[in-house]
């Protein structure tokens, strides 16, 4: 007879392998989770897999329909939007903290990805830089509560604005304001730099709002 604590062991590498696959966009918003074809590919019964769908839907990840099952719940613009709003703030806070920590090492790390921002001309490549140099600034902040957070919201909406975001501005205007940024940093000048963050951050959210229009009248 299974435990709960037992079941709940056997739908955790489950639930993480659906969260992570959710997150980086590999599951895309809307896509039926079939219990079985779950429980098939993860050598398990169904109800370890229901646990970890649960579990999703209580993070947000995942919507059940009424006698249909469940689905990659697809953000709406307004929780999109919200959310950035909420990046806002935490990537501020974090960058104010960091500051005074920052190093030369962390400097050239952080101008090393701005080098290597357009070596691969794809979205992803983009993406992964962007995460990467805003991480070099953020981790020194000394708060793991708060970079958790930063983490946790950024793969939430990354997905959504590899779409959206990157397609609409490419890669110019964000690489001259990471520059601009970091020059800040490198000057310790906090206002400045939490500043530049904050206008950089309100602009992708504007392009994403413009994008997101485009969408719904079209």
């Amino acid at each position: 007879m299974n435990t709960p604590t037992k079941m709940k062991t056997t739908s955790q590498p489950i639930y993480e392998s659906l969260r992570q696959a959710i997150m980086s966009g590999e599951i895309a918003a809307g896509t039926p989770l079939r219990q079985d074809e779950i429980a098939q590919q993860h050598g398990v019964s169904k109800i370890p897999v229901r646990e970890a769908l649960l579990k999703l839907e209580a993070d947000g990840f995942v919507l059940f329909r009424k006698n249909r099952g469940a689905i990659v719940r697809e953000l709406s613009a307004a929780e999109l939007l919200h959310m950035m709003d909420i990046r806002v703030a935490l990537e501020c806070k974090a960058l104010e903290l960091a500051i005074p920590n920052l190093i030369q090492s962390d400097f050239d790390a952080a101008r090393e990805v701005l080098d290597h921002y357009n070596d691969i001309d794809s979205v992803e490549h983009s993406s992964a830089m962007n995460r990467r140099f805003h991480h070099i600034l953020y981790e020194p902040c000394a708060n793991p509560q708060l970079m958790a957070m930063i983490t946790d919201l950024q793969q939430r909406i990354g997905p959504y604005l590899r779409l959206l975001v990157t397609d609409t501005s490419g890669s110019n205007r964000p690489a001259i304001e990471h520059r601009a940024i970091l020059d800040a940093c490198e000057a310790a000048d906090v206002p400045r730099a939490v500043d530049l963050l904050r206008r950089h951050i309100e602009t992708s959210k504007k392009e994403t709002a413009a994008r997101l229009r485009r969408q719904q009248e079209g």
